[in-house]
């Protein structure tokens, strides 16, 4: 497809959603949500993400990219402001995302983890990002480091996410990308290729099953006793 000029598309058959789905899935479109971490012009993350954006809509999903240039520092407006709700509202709606960062200092960049920082853990009843699935990226200025995966990897398991075991680590990205923002053959391209169909591949086996999977013991056991509490409050008054 003209789309994809690099991908060899005798080697990425469909994904075989048959094998994978719950009883349960709903059967559209997986919705994907892609966050980069860099606000330059030229931002090789940025770059990443929308040719992943691109592997993931011939795989058949449903995507979003957000934009985080207009996103406010954490905590420096009111969590009304338009973009923080643009940005929560798009992870309610996404069944798996994609988190691409540079790496700055030895691990993400302020751009990156103030996306994250906006995405609470819990907001009334509902988990903006829990059983969802995740595959993080990075790219590197110089030579390949694994610091921003680790520690996406991290922050994936605090917002309590289904992070696939497969990872995209891109090595000089300068070199990576065509001048009109296009990634170029290799293996690197090759890898991301991987990442985006095994994310496929997991949100498609997870999803119809995540509130289940995600169940907890400590939080039935909290909710019961709450609930106890609230009868014998009634019953008092």
């Amino acid at each position: 497809m003209s789309d994809l000029p690099n991908l060899r598309h005798d080697y990425l058959p469909p994904t075989a959603t048959d094998l994978l789905r719950a009883a349960s899935d709903a059967g559209h479109p997986p919705r994907v949500l892609l966050l980069y971490g860099s606000l330059r012009p030229q931002s090789f993350s940025r770059k990443l993400a929308l040719e992943a954006e691109c592997i993931l809509r011939h795989l058949g999903a449903e995507t979003r990219v957000f934009d985080p240039h207009e996103l406010p520092i954490f905590d420096s407006v009111d969590k009304s402001h338009p973009e923080v709700q643009r940005l929560r509202e798009w992870s309610l709606w996404s069944e798996a995302q994609v988190w691409v960062s540079p790496e700055r200092h030895g691990t993400m960049t302020a751009v990156f983890k103030n996306q994250i920082d906006w995405l609470p853990l819990e907001e009334g009843s509902v988990r903006p990002t829990q059983g969802r699935t995740l595959a993080v990226m990075q790219v590197c200025g110089g030579s390949q480091s694994f610091n921003v995966v680790n520690a996406l990897r991290v922050l994936g398991r605090w917002m309590r996410m289904v992070t696939i075991p497969n990872q995209s680590s891109v090595a000089k990205a300068w070199q990576e990308f065509e001048a009109n923002g296009r990634m170029k053959p290799g293996p690197f391209y090759d890898r991301v290729v991987d990442v985006m169909e095994e994310l496929m591949k997991f949100t498609h086996l997870v999803r119809g099953r995540a509130d289940y999977l995600v169940d907890r013991y400590s939080e039935r056991v909290g909710a019961a006793e709450a609930e106890a509490l609230a009868r014998a409050a009634s019953a008092v008054e």
